[in-house]
């Protein structure tokens, strides 16, 4: 019966859907490949296939080590990688670039599921976190492929719709073979929507093992001339924000340069499409805007002054970290649920965050435990806190080495997930020797 209402809502909201990835700009893209129209040649029979799906930039981030080591182990295996977003895509081309293949994920009907299906062939299907999509995975179950969720998650919002629905979850995640889930409440949450305990385990989350490819987290690949700032600049750095908390953070800077006129601030949107409007909101507030996309390779400063820094191009953001005196992470200071607050601590930075950190929790509660993170009510509190840190340099060292311990106390996640991925899919032919 659920499967039948779905099945019929989709159909009845096709116009609706298609309409909508017509007009987001960063949807649009492959659309024949996402209705089943086109089916890339170059998929076949010949070759085992393990078909991973991550919806997008974020989640890409968090699979690269895993994508990684399954190539390592088993480089005869041919591994594709499937998105919602463009910018999903490029992350895929970019960071995977010659491990993966990028393909779009088809729209949940189950005529179009099932002919991607036929042309993968896959031998497991991985998703990560929560992209359950009921005829997919039915269709999956149906030919004996396994399903598994690698750091999974439920966020407060989506536990609570789930469980109006909680019949046809059951019915759902019946299809799935393994849970491997970021945290105890995420597995206590998929047993009571009606996953099989045996199946669902809290492994961690994989984030805690992005440590910029075993690089020092004392060397970043960039350098601050390439954004124009000198080494007598305090770089303030706010990534993946949204609009208001944006004004929040305007508003906090101009208050710091009254004290600190050497201080700037990077702003990095959480969607870069915004990059033009954050413009103007900047020019409002009366601030220089440097955008990134304009800074020459070579130049060493482009403007002096208090100014902000806007990061109008994607794949930089982690790296720019590096660079940071301190750093804020968005979607926090309002009810988005927060970022990834893992990337400023890699680098050994301390991480300022707001209250809102539903889709993080666990990350939050473990920075704040360990003195490593800084939560912050509202835009009075983070204008203190950065102004402490201005005028105290070793409190702001002593955060960020805490910051750093949190990840080094909890890698080591891909690994195990990948050690259980192993028991349910089949990569025995495939396996290359080990030393």
């Amino acid at each position: 019966m659920w499967y039948g209402i779905y099945n019929v809502l989709l159909i009845l909201g096709f116009p609706f859907i298609l309409g909508a990835l017509l007009l987001k700009k960063r949807c649009r893209s492959g659309l024949l490949q996402r209705i089943g129209w086109v089916i890339p040649r170059e998929w076949g029979f010949q070759e085992k296939v393990l078909w991973i799906h991550a919806v997008s930039l974020g989640e890409v981030s968090a699979i690269v080590p895993f994508v990684t080591m399954l190539h390592q182990r088993y480089p005869a295996v041919r591994i594709i990688v499937s998105t919602i977003t463009e910018t999903g895509r490029e992350a895929v081309r970019q960071r995977l670039a010659g491990i993966a293949t990028h393909c779009f994920l088809p729209l949940d009907y189950p005529w179009i599921v099932n002919r991607f299906i036929a042309s993968l062939n896959p031998i497991g299907f991985v998703v990560v976190e929560t992209e359950l999509w009921p005829n997919l995975l039915r269709a999956l179950s149906r030919r004996g492929i396994p399903s598994v969720i690698i750091n999974g998650r439920l966020s407060s919002r989506s536990f609570s719709r789930y469980q109006w629905i909680r019949p046809f979850m059951r019915q759902i995640l019946s299809n799935v073979s393994l849970g491997l889930l970021q945290s105890g409440r995420d597995e206590r949450r998929f047993v009571e929507l009606g996953a099989s305990p045996d199946r669902m385990h809290s492994t961690g989350n994989m984030k805690f093992d992005l440590t910029m490819n075993g690089r020092s987290f004392s060397q970043p690949l960039l350098e601050r001339s390439i954004f124009g700032v000198s080494e007598d600049e305090w770089l303030i750095v706010a990534g993946s924000t949204h609009p208001t908390e944006e004004e929040v953070l305007l508003g906090s800077y101009r208050d710091l340069i009254r004290s600190f006129p050497n201080m700037v601030l990077l702003l990095a949107p959480r969607h870069i499409e915004r990059s033009d409007v954050l413009a103007q909101t900047i020019e409002a507030f009366g601030f220089p805007v440097v955008r990134r996309s304009r800074l020459r390779e070579e130049v060493t400063q482009e403007t002096v002054g208090p100014r902000i820094i806007l990061l109008d191009t994607r794949g930089e953001l982690a790296e720019v970290y590096g660079l940071a005196f301190m750093a804020f992470v968005g979607g926090t200071l309002v009810p988005v649920g927060g970022h990834n607050l893992l990337e400023p601590p890699a680098w050994g930075k301390p991480v300022c965050f707001g209250p809102y950190t539903d889709h993080c929790q666990e990350v939050a509660e473990l920075l704040i435990e360990s003195g490593g993170g800084i939560r912050v009510r509202n835009g009075q509190e983070l204008t203190e806190t950065l102004m402490k840190g201005m005028q105290n340099q070793d409190w702001v060292s002593h955060i960020g080495l805490s910051a750093r311990k949190v990840i080094d106390d909890n890698q080591g996640v891909v690994e195990r997930n990948l050690n259980m991925v192993e028991q349910v899919v089949d990569f025995c032919e495939a396996r290359s020797s080990r030393p």
